[in-house]
């Protein structure tokens, strides 16, 4: 079989899911095309132009048997531009949707991405998300935008995108399930993601200045892809509280990272926002314990006692800093006397476990007339 494949903002989430599809369905033909992950108003806009006139036009032509395309491509426009790929069954996989990002106040206010994410939705065959956060997110905002529109919007559009979607969830790696190998000593926290105002930065800054203060026998490693602008909460930690940082900064061995992630207590999300978490799932799977909040994707994934949670309703941040600092206090207690609880199982997200979903909704899809 042929398969085309599209990342049209290809993050290193969307390459670790679409280089994971390509090595567990060797017996298939994969022409990948990828855009870089930069310029993301002009990406999300401009990807079909790119790639229908652009050098990859010729590939669109070929006779694929099956499309696989993240929810960042322009489907619908896609399609209009090579009106033979309309003729090929599509799967359009959301890793996040537009309507449940946090907003930092820089961005350039627009409805355009939210439009273009129903868009391509509707024009593919059926559309999968990898957590029911993610599904959820995106056809509340959906349906909320739909309902601000003037006139015009026909009726029935979000049952029909519910009556086409599923969950389907990224693997982990065969390479992250590794043993555990805990280590002497401190607390050992690793807080491994993007350094970007939506991971939470200014929420660790103020957890580790409690845990600082204290003098809890806690040591943090902050490692993560970095940017040109880097949130001024990394340069306070980093000037405030030397003592208890390990890590620091992007590891460029993976087999550095896996170890790293193999001698840690604790991964640790303090995010703003998490459609999956791999980051974490890829910790827990090394033997860490999740110290993750009570929202986003992780209510999906988690049990609650790994969940901090602020006593708030609507929570704030002081309750939430509360919240965590009382987890990992309880935590470095628990590991002084030899007593930390062991990490969750995370091996129903394994590809073992979950090739035979993929390999079901694909079967399906090539069975179903086009729409």
């Amino acid at each position: 079989m042929r398969i085309l494949l599209l990342s049209a903002y290809d993050a290193d989430s969307h390459q670790y899911w679409h280089q994971g599809l390509v090595t567990h369905f060797p017996e298939h033909q994969w022409t990948v095309l990828t855009l870089p992950a930069r310029y993301f108003s002009w990406r999300l806009r401009g990807n079909s132009l790119s790639w229908a006139f652009g050098e990859s036009a010729s590939l669109l032509h070929q006779p694929y048997d099956l499309i696989i395309a993240t929810s960042m491509t322009d489907l619908s426009s896609l399609r209009g531009f090579v009106p033979a790929l309309g003729q090929i069954p599509t799967l359009l996989y959301f890793h996040e949707n537009q309507f449940a990002y946090p907003e930092s106040g820089n961005e350039f206010k627009s409805v355009e991405p939210k439009i273009l994410n129903i868009y391509s939705a509707l024009a593919a065959d059926h559309i999968a998300f990898n957590t029911h956060y993610n599904r959820d997110t995106f056809l509340q905002g959906a349906s909320a935008l739909l309902n601000k529109l003037p006139d015009h919007v026909p009726a029935g559009l979000i049952e029909r995108l519910k009556e086409h979607s599923s969950v389907l969830p990224v693997p982990l790696h065969d390479s992250c399930y590794l043993p555990h190998q805990q280590q002497p000593g401190a607390l050992q926290v690793v807080w491994n993601h993007r350094w970007e105002f939506d991971k939470g930065p200014e929420l660790l800054y103020q957890a580790l200045a409690t845990l600082h203060a204290e003098k809890i026998d806690i040591q943090c490693h902050i490692v993560g892809q970095q940017f040109r602008k880097i949130p001024p909460a990394f340069d306070k930690i980093y000037a405030q509280f030397p003592s208890i940082i390990g890590r620091w900064g992007y590891i460029e061995s993976v087999g550095d990272y896996r170890q790293l992630l193999q001698s840690a207590d604790v991964v640790l999300s303090t995010a703003l926002h998490d459609f999956q978490g791999i980051a974490v799932l890829e910790g827990v799977a090394a033997g860490a314990i999740p110290v993750i909040p009570d929202r986003l994707a992780y209510a999906d994934l988690f049990d609650s006692q790994y969940r901090y949670s602020a006593a708030s309703q609507p929570a704030n941040t002081a309750d939430e800093t509360h919240a965590l600092v009382c987890m990992l206090k309880q935590l470095a207690t628990a590991k002084a006397n030899n007593a930390l609880p062991p990490a969750p199982r995370v091996d129903t997200l394994s590809w073992q476990h979950v090739k035979p979903r993929y390999l079901q909704l694909i079967q399906q899809l090539l069975r179903r007339p086009i729409q």
